[in-house]
């Protein structure tokens, strides 16, 4: 059976459908991305509060290892010769992390590409003298 041109719609009863149709596309899109986004932020939840919980396990773990150390120092020296020895280890440490932290701050510090921003004057300017 033909189709009547009167039961076709118009340009613009057309451009409408394909209007609707394209907002129903986009906002099922956008669904399918809340949903995407929403999984993935749950994963990361979850990821950050596992490696939270091993970060505070080997924590105590760490302790109990000193403490070992300790004790077996004990077993040469008296007692709180060992534990000395052992906390004035651990200052050493801090003050060789704290001397080599500071040094790669001042390296990262101000967090600007200087070299990148060079390069983009230089290439400006020969830009600029190229077109005179």
């Amino acid at each position: 059976m033909p189709t009547r041109v009167r039961d076709r719609p118009g340009l613009g009863g057309a451009a409408k459908l394909v209007a609707d149709k394209a907002s129903a596309i986009v906002r099922l899109e956008l669904a399918l991305a809340a949903a995407e986004l929403k999984k993935k932020v749950v994963a990361v939840g979850l990821g950050i509060g596992m490696l939270l919980g091993a970060a505070i396990f080997g924590l105590f773990a760490l302790g109990f290892l000193l403490a070992t150390a300790a004790a077996a120092l004990a077993t040469v020296v008296s007692s709180w010769l060992a534990l000395l020895i052992v906390a004035g280890a651990l200052v050493a440490l801090t003050g060789v992390l704290v001397v080599l932290g500071i040094g790669s701050l001042s390296k990262g510090t101000p967090p600007v590409p200087v070299q990148a921003i060079e390069e983009a004057k230089l290439t400006t300017e020969a830009l600029r003298n190229g077109k005179h």
